[in-house]
């Protein structure tokens, strides 16, 4: 956007404040070719916020589905583990009934021998 700036006042301005007019001048022409095409307005900041804004919302959306899927995977996780323990809690119990019968085996026969 093309901003308006009113050289003649900056010269009349540096003029007034003891500046040679050609020097005021000179001055106010190279503010206006060199400064002030590099400044921002409201609107350019608006519009680069805007884009940021939008930028920001894309990552969220983005993020928001990558932490979805990784909550699904620790899910599946959880449960494979789960169902693993159980497993193995029902192989430990098996195994713990056929020491108690082995045992109690062992312990027959050693009474009757006696």
């Amino acid at each position: 956007m093309v901003l308006a700036f009113d050289t003649l006042g900056y010269a009349k301005r540096l003029r007034d404040d003891g500046v040679l007019e050609p020097q005021a001048e000179a001055h106010a022409e190279a503010a206006r070719d060199y400064i002030m095409v590099e400044l921002v307005t409201k609107r350019d900041l608006a519009a680069a916020i805007d884009r940021v804004d939008g930028m920001f919302e894309a990552l969220r959306t983005e993020m928001e589905l990558r932490f979805k899927h990784l909550d699904s995977r620790i899910d599946s996780l959880r449960n494979d583990v789960d169902a693993k323990i159980e497993r193995l809690s029902l192989q430990l119990t098996i195994r713990l009934g056929a020491l108690m019968v082995a045992g109690l085996g062992a312990l027959a026969v050693i009474l009757r021998l006696h």
